[in-house]
């Protein structure tokens, strides 16, 4: 019988390609954190779709809503602007939720110790992303010490992150490859009717297609 690995599944592209590989191994557990952003009930709706997709049974639904109160992310902060088109410097844009994973993942620990989990898997990208600070290689290396030393001795729970190091169209290319329901997904930060084409998260999405030569299966905003 396959061991139970969490996957931590936002409802966006990144995260339903991690289920994908984690799908290959282990059964699955899939985790979802409302927070106050924008789109919070579009990307609640895609984690529903991939985890009924892949039949999942363990499912958790949370929320931290005190990062919205926090504020300091314009995807919780609705005054202020979502960045448009692809990043243009390597400064930490604005949709930035301050230690949002550390949070997340928490969770996941937590839930973990309960249901025996051996694996979170979160599709955090280094290379070819926004450029967070919190989905780095080394952050994810600290957290593993962190969860060694405040959890039972006989718990083994490891972050892995098997896209960080790939291009974003590399991640496409995977999901098609491993039959990913890439056509349940949701990336767009400022809307939930119809993706709008032209925030960041829809740029990258738009390119990763583009760069793999494969059509995006969401629609968008005048395309």
């Amino acid at each position: 019988m396959k061991t139970l690995a969490i996957v931590l599944v936002s409802g966006g592209l990144d995260s339903c390609v991690t289920a994908a590989i984690a799908n290959q191994s282990y059964q699955l557990a899939f985790l979802h954190v409302n927070y106050g952003q924008r789109t919070e009930k579009r990307e609640l709706k895609a984690f529903m779709d991939i985890a009924d997709y892949y039949k999942v049974k363990h499912r958790l639904v949370t929320s931290l809503s005190f990062l919205k109160e926090i504020g300091g992310s314009s995807l919780t902060n609705f005054k202020m602007p979502i960045p448009q088109g692809l990043p243009k410097s390597k400064d930490i844009p604005s949709t930035y939720v301050p230690f949002r994973n550390t949070h997340f993942i928490a969770i996941a620990v937590s839930w973990g110790e309960v249901i025996k989990a051996e694996k979170i898997f979160i599709g955090a990208m280094e290379e070819d992303s926004s450029g967070y600070p919190d989905c780095r290689e080394e952050y994810f290396s600290i957290y593993n010490q962190l969860i060694t030393l405040g959890t039972r001795p006989e718990t083994k729970i490891e972050i892995v992150t098997p896209i960080i190091h790939l291009k974003k169209a590399q991640v496409v290319k995977k999901g098609v490859e491993l039959g990913a329901p890439l056509h349940l997904t949701w990336s767009c930060y400022q809307r939930e009717d119809i993706a709008c084409g032209r925030c960041e998260s829809c740029q990258l999405r738009l390119k990763a297609f583009a760069r793999a030569g494969i059509k995006d299966p969401i629609p968008y905003l005048n395309q």
